[in-house]
């Protein structure tokens, strides 16, 4: 075993270590699922951020800034931090005091049960499709820094997250995600700190210009580009999860806005190496292999170890999210409400904990279903999440327009639509046009069936 890998070992050991000491501390549901709602300010702060900032954003965007130059990452970091700082602004703070576990809980609490589980039902391919790309990724690590083959480090690594996020759940999540973000950052300022004293930002006018002058030209508008991952942010329950475990409604508002712009500083490193880096590796690398490939043959071993630290801590905290996302909704909002209202806290556990697992080894098959991570994110911030986001503004904001048939309605006409223009018709704004046939469907409903009478949202305080 060499030196390199021992150290990721290390590394993932000392987390599955904090996970099982943090494992004692969930004793309901709603531990498990959202730490009792009692995350203060560092811990709410680096909880969304570690979540959010994901392989995809230091090894995707990396590859598409290098391959495509600065147009081809409109959409990460740019977009996805503009969607946490929305979410922030305008939704966090009004979701914290509906006292949910899960987005689903708005959708039953407003619309009734059937409405709850559609949506979990179309929530949950998301963040499997979010969790597969992350599973690819600590594959690749680990079969970059070892004789491994593919298909058995990422068979390893999925292995890993399941044991760490079945067993911890959000508390566990929320503690190594302080950690995981601080290694990362840390990470990338050594790697970003090491481009710029090897002159790497006097080639990159050159470089980026390179980069841009052999990109096709983009297959679908800017405002696209840009709706996938703003809308989708808005429309996660991973970051829903996040917001619902903080301590109250004024803290979830300012650490979703104050994890958006660190997501944009720390974001904007690998994309400016991923402009530069053809000086130093050349303009014909694997596009997925440039961030590793600069970092192994520029860094001293002890700074490099840091930075496929910090890779790991990415993939490690975004992965853990996604299950415990999949799983919540399957075990909290399907299986749950089917089996009555005498299931004990103990039972609801080990169903949340079941459904992580089953996820888990789901997400590894999908894990190789793609030929990017990148597009296997974009699919998941795109798939059903039109529907939702109209679900949620209305429920939120315009409680006395619709009912079940108009959110039904939606959720239908999001999913169908998208997945027809990106799939069968190749529409060059599928996204746009599910949302819009969303909102259209929503409003045609609410006009042609009479309202139902509607559910009081809990409060939690202010």
């Amino acid at each position: 075993m060499n030196p390199i890998l021992l150290c990721i070992l290390g590394y993932v050991v000392l987390q599955l270590a904090v996970v099982f000491v943090i494992a004692r501390r969930p004793q309901t549901e709603a531990d498990y699922l959202v730490a009792g709602r009692s995350l203060g300010p560092w811990l709410s702060v680096f909880s969304v951020f570690a979540t959010w900032f994901g392989a995809e954003t230091c090894i995707g965007a990396t590859a598409e800034a290098y391959r495509g130059g600065l147009s081809a990452v409109s959409s990460d970091p740019f977009g996805y931090s503009i969607g946490l700082i929305a979410t922030g602004l305008f939704f966090a703070a009004a979701l914290w005091k509906r006292n949910l576990l899960t987005l689903a809980d708005l959708f039953r609490n407003h619309y009734g049960p059937g409405i709850e589980r559609l949506a979990a039902l179309i929530m949950i391919p998301s963040s499997l499709l979010w969790a597969a790309a992350q599973v690819r990724a600590f594959g690749q690590v680990l079969a970059s820094v070892s004789e491994l083959g593919l298909i058995t480090a990422t068979a390893i690594a999925a292995l890993v997250v399941i044991i760490y996020t079945a067993v911890g759940g959000m508390w566990a999540d929320a503690w190594t995600d302080l950690a995981q973000g601080l290694v990362l950052i840390a990470g990338l300022v050594a790697l970003g700190a090491m481009f710029a004293l090897l002159g790497g930002f006097d080639s990159l006018p050159q470089t980026a210009a390179a980069a841009a002058a052999k990109a096709p030209p983009p297959d679908r508008p800017l405002i696209e580009i840009l709706a996938v991952p703003i809308f989708g942010t808005i429309a996660a329950q991973e970051l829903t999860s996040r917001v619902l475990a903080m301590r109250n409604a004024r803290l979830a508002r300012v650490a979703t806005v104050g994890a958006g712009l660190l997501y944009l500083a720390v974001g904007l490193i690998p994309v400016v190496i991923g402009l530069g880096a053809a000086a130093f590796i050349g303009p014909d690398v694997d596009p997925e292999q440039v961030l590793s490939r600069f970092a192994q043959s520029r860094l001293p071993t002890p700074l490099y170890v840091l930075f496929l630290g910090a890779l790991v801590s990415a993939i490690l905290s975004t992965l853990s999210g996604a299950l415990l996302v999949a799983g919540s909704l399957a075990a909290h909002n399907i299986a749950e409400p089917l089996l009555g209202t005498a299931v004990s806290e103990r039972a609801k556990l080990r169903m949340n904990r079941a459904a992580v697992v089953g996820f888990g080894i789901a997400a590894y098959g999908l894990s190789f279903t793609s030929d990017s991570m990148y597009a296997l994110v974009e699919q998941a911030s795109g798939i059903g999440s039109a529907g939702v986001l109209v679900l949620i503004a209305f429920a939120l904001w315009l409680p006395r327009v619709g009912g079940a048939a108009s959110a039904a309605a939606a959720l239908i006409a999001a999913l169908t639509t998208y997945l027809l223009g990106s799939h069968v018709f190749g529409w060059t704004a599928p996204y746009l046009a599910s949302l819009a046939a969303a909102l259209t469907a929503y409003l045609l409903l609410a006009v042609v069936t009479p309202k139902a009478k509607l559910a009081e949202p809990a409060s939690a305080g202010p």
